[in-house]
């Protein structure tokens, strides 16, 4: 089919550009899913354990709505419980971005238009961003496949496969959506929406239902996985469900990308403001920023309030359950078992605002690259107060996010309102550091600026498998977060803090002395 021609060359080369970001998300991904059986063996050995936390997810809705409803007492079935829905939204996660990049992307950069002017179909670039998604959701499946199947060959497949299918769905969501937005930008905040409401859904009806069977569950792609039910009598057709969708979404994709012209949209974009809001560096960056900083914060304080109304409920989950408490110590002290529940939920927090600060100090490579920067600099706009109104919105948003995630644990759980929040503005620092090494990078090596991605999944598997798995010392010492106080309940220590932030500006200041002195890159 001519509409095709070119798919091939097309898919080689998003998997050689992607060959660092699709290894490491899926890595993450598959050794969270995998380390689980063995961490569960640890906590709930006996039956009678296993049994005992069964009817503590029965009657605690919170924490059905947390991770959602148990179907077995079995350790394949536990992980799939345990892990599932986060395994499942991180695999959105990767295949929103690589469609998002491969399509709308393409786009708005001008590279596209050069790539039409070839041997190449209409629908060669979307077929092939969505083929490069399935190549990732692919690996995982077969990671998580090949990597549990000692605890149920059947209920492996059906984990890997639904783990696939949750990420081909937002795979061709985000196709969807890549036709109907001008902005890359855009499209992703829209697609990481649907996934949010999917979570949300899916929360809700778990709360409200003890097996699933909320009318909202169904609803959401998210509860769709749940249902499939791996290691526990396994509902195969709802694998059917995913693939109409995907079907459906596709279809419509593709016909939507035949209808309009390369850089077009079918929604109208908006007009800019009246001139005189963005007469400077600072201001336009807010303009392009704005909508990221609002979608983290509205996230992170709901996440706060999920997180903080857990809270009370978590000394009767954990038990008598020794493992379990070592767990919640090694992730945040020793000052009992709710202090360390709290610093162990705000670490994570802090961990996900790794991902915020790359992404904001990230947007200078894309309006680099992009070609839009260099009309700005060309003004009266020096380069350093270019990158400053970005790194501004960048290191200032985080404390942002993760006050109002402080804030949200104050609703939820409405006691130690100033140490919830102190432990919260604590993760800065860890934040910091990620944010200015990802700044080094960008400005030194622009082309290697992407491997701040990298650098971010790392530290997350380390906060989030590494105590899990009684990680040695040095490798927890990897990652900034390993040298923050554990607060609430622990001492206050400023020295690493303060080691961590002359370290973060020690590293900005070397990536704007970098961008200071190479070429613009096109």
């Amino acid at each position: 089919m001519t509409s095709l021609a070119g798919t091939g060359v097309l898919l080689r080369f998003h998997l050689r550009r992607d060959r660092l970001m699709i290894p490491v998300w899926v890595a993450v991904n598959a050794l969270m899913v995998l380390s689980m059986p063995s961490t569960l063996e640890g906590l709930y050995g006996t039956a009678a354990e296993r049994a005992d936390l069964l009817r503590q997810v029965a009657t605690n809705s919170s924490f059905r709505a947390l991770i959602g409803p148990v179907f077995g007492d079995s350790l394949g079935a536990l992980t799939a419980w345990r892990v599932g829905v986060y395994a499942g939204a991180l695999a959105a996660v990767t295949s929103l971005l690589i469609v998002v990049r491969h399509t709308r992307d393409e786009e708005e950069s001008g590279r596209q238009e050069l790539i039409s002017s070839g041997v190449v179909g209409r629908r060669a670039s979307l077929t092939a961003a969505l083929l490069a998604a399935a190549t990732a959701n692919t690996v995982l499946a077969v990671l998580v496949t090949a990597g549990l199947a000692g605890q149920g060959a059947v209920g492996a497949l059906a984990l890997g496969l639904g783990l696939g299918a949750v990420g081909m769905l937002f795979a061709t969501a985000a196709a969807v959506v890549a036709q109907l937005t001008e902005s890359a930008r855009l499209a992703r905040g829209l697609t990481a929406g649907v996934l949010g409401a999917a979570f949300v859904l899916r929360a809700a009806g778990d709360s409200v239902s003890t097996d699933g069977s909320s009318v909202l569950t169904w609803l959401s792609p998210l509860g769709w996985l749940s249902q499939l039910r791996p290691f526990a009598g396994e509902r195969w057709w709802v694998l059917g469900l995913f693939a109409a969708a995907v079907a459906a979404q596709g279809a419509l994709a593709y016909v939507l990308a035949g209808r309009r012209d390369v850089g077009m949209s079918f929604l109208p974009t908006r007009p800019g403001p009246p001139s005189g809001r963005l007469g400077t560096a600072g201001a336009l960056a807010w303009r392009l920023q704005r909508g990221g900083v609002l979608g983290w914060s509205t996230g992170f304080f709901l996440a706060g309030v999920v997180y903080g109304g857990l809270t009370d409920g978590v000394a009767d989950l954990v038990g008598d359950n020794e493992q379990a408490r070592e767990i919640f110590e090694r992730m945040g002290g020793r000052s009992g078992i709710t202090d360390a529940f709290l610093a162990s939920m705000t670490g994570m927090l802090g961990l996900l605002a790794a991902l915020y600060v790359v992404a904001a100090v990230l947007r200078l490579h894309g309006e680099e690259t992009s070609g839009r920067a260099e009309p700005v600099l060309a003004n009266a706009v020096g380069r350093l107060r270019w990158a400053t109104g970005h790194l501004v919105i960048a290191f200032g948003g985080t404390v942002l996010i993760m006050l109002l995630a402080g804030l949200g644990f104050a609703v939820g759980y409405g006691r130690q309102v100033g140490p919830i929040l102190g432990a919260c503005l604590v993760q800065v620092a860890g934040v910091w550091v990620i944010g200015g090494l990802t700044v080094l990078l960008y400005g030194m090596a622009p082309r290697l600026a992407p491997l701040a991605w990298g650098v971010a999944g790392a530290v997350l598997l380390i906060g989030w498998v590494g105590p899990a798995l009684n990680a040695p010392r040095a490798v927890l010492d990897l990652s900034p977060f390993s040298h923050l106080p554990k607060l609430p309940g622990g001492a206050m220590e400023w020295g690493p803090v303060l080691v961590l932030l002359a370290l973060a500006a020690a590293l900005v200041a070397g990536g704007l002395a970098g961008l200071r002195r190479r070429d613009l890159t096109t």
